[in-house]
């Protein structure tokens, strides 16, 4: 109704919602909202009760489930705290997540993976500004994580045996404030170069596109001095 104006009222949305099988509604508030046209919808016969009830058992069943309506000492879920979700079982669970989820678009001359035998006495330089920016991680609709399970780039190469050595470039991702000297000394002195660039949520979330998909600010250029 609001957005793509495929109906035109709280009501006619109620109605067109239930019967496309919606169930759920993401709502601003108790008074501009589709649900609460619900009962008058039902009282003009647009649906019948039993559509409403079929529509709402799912969800009272799922928030059971959750024991949402228990006390929290019968809540098994209460129970739960870091240690739990943070387990090395969750944790190398999310490690197999991350591996099969990387897309290797190009590997020239087999230059990955990066080998830690391969590594003792070599130079590493990781670079950009989300090379050790955990805030700039995660898109949008992330949790809060705890600080200390968040390994960025640079976290995460330095547990390798090599000689790593950081320059972020810019501080942020719209990079308008550019150190390339900063770039060039690191990347010029490094047997390997990773360099760590993006958007992230300053840039892009929902609601909020973006024109073209070129990198923002200098990071182009910090790109191109990195490799050089």
């Amino acid at each position: 109704m609001l957005g793509h104006h495929y109906t035109r009222t709280f009501l006619e949305t109620a109605v067109a919602s239930m019967n496309a099988g919606c169930n759920l509604e993401l709502s601003y508030g108790m008074r501009n909202n589709v649900f609460m046209r619900i009962p008058k919808a039902l009282a003009m016969g647009n649906i019948t009760l039993q559509m409403l009830r079929d529509r709402v058992r799912p969800l009272f069943y799922t928030r059971m489930r959750l024991g949402e309506f228990d006390p929290p000492a019968m809540n098994p879920y209460s129970a739960l705290d870091l240690s739990v979700v943070q387990s090395p079982e969750h944790r190398n669970l999310s490690l197999e997540a991350a591996v099969k989820s990387f897309v290797l678009l190009k590997n020239v001359r087999g230059t990955l993976p990066l080998r830690a035998r391969d590594l003792p006495g070599k130079r590493l330089a990781v670079v950009g500004p989300f090379a050790d920016n955990p805030r700039v991680l995660f898109g949008d609709y992330a949790p809060v994580p705890e600080p200390r399970y968040i390994y960025t780039p640079r976290r995460g190469l330095e547990t390798l045996p090599a000689n790593v050595s950081f320059a972020a470039g810019c501080q942020e991702p719209r990079c308008q404030q550019y150190s390339q000297a900063e770039v060039v000394g690191a990347a010029g002195a490094a047997d390997v170069v990773v360099v760590c660039l993006g958007t992230g949520t300053d840039l892009e979330t929902e609601a909020k596109d973006r024109r073209d998909l070129s990198l923002p600010g200098h990071q182009l250029e910090l790109l191109q001095d990195a490799v050089q």
